[in-house]
């Protein structure tokens, strides 16, 4: 029984894989240095990866399932630079790594490093300072409470109420 399991799975796959071969044929990718972009298809339709129409007009978009996937890579991605980048970082407490997370999730690495004011305060352990050095931004005027929540996480080291940890 079990052998005959393994190759009705290997069969399935093995017309997957065909499949999947001729979609990417037909439908093409656009990549720059490696990564998947963006694109209009032929007739002009927003389209991601392997001939994903995402157009607002006409498209299939993304399930909840595929967003969720997405948003824990970038979280992952955003944590590891984090981590190479600032050698203090790993020492944080919940709230404050994942105040760091939200700030060089929306930024970016390269404009979070422009805050080094706030970036020395935190490996010196001076969180109301550093707190306070990111609400002294143009970045915490353009986000707004999204600024003020994770200043509050910097320099608390809790998460606000509604938050479970």
């Amino acid at each position: 029984m079990q052998l005959s399991v393994f190759i009705l799975e290997q069969v399935r796959l093995s017309k997957m894989e065909k499949i999947n071969k001729l979609i990417r044929l037909h439908e093409g990718e656009v990549k720059t240095n490696g990564r998947h972009l963006a694109y209009r298809c032929p007739v002009g339709y927003w389209t991601i990866g392997i001939g994903r129409n995402v157009d607002p007009e006409n498209g299939l978009g993304l399930s909840d399932d595929e967003v969720d996937y997405l948003l824990s890579n970038d979280i992952k991605r955003v944590t590891k630079e984090l981590d190479t980048a600032f050698p203090w970082f790993s020492a944080l407490n919940e709230a404050r790594r994942d105040a760091l997370i939200d700030i060089c999730f929306n930024i970016g690495l390269p404009r979070l490093k422009g805050f080094s004011n706030a970036l020395a305060a935190m490996a010196e352990g001076k969180y109301t300072i550093a707190s306070l050095e990111f609400l002294d931004s143009l970045w915490a005027k353009q986000v707004g409470q999204r600024a003020k929540t994770v200043a509050g996480m910097i320099s608390t080291g809790k998460y606000p109420d509604g938050f479970q940890q």
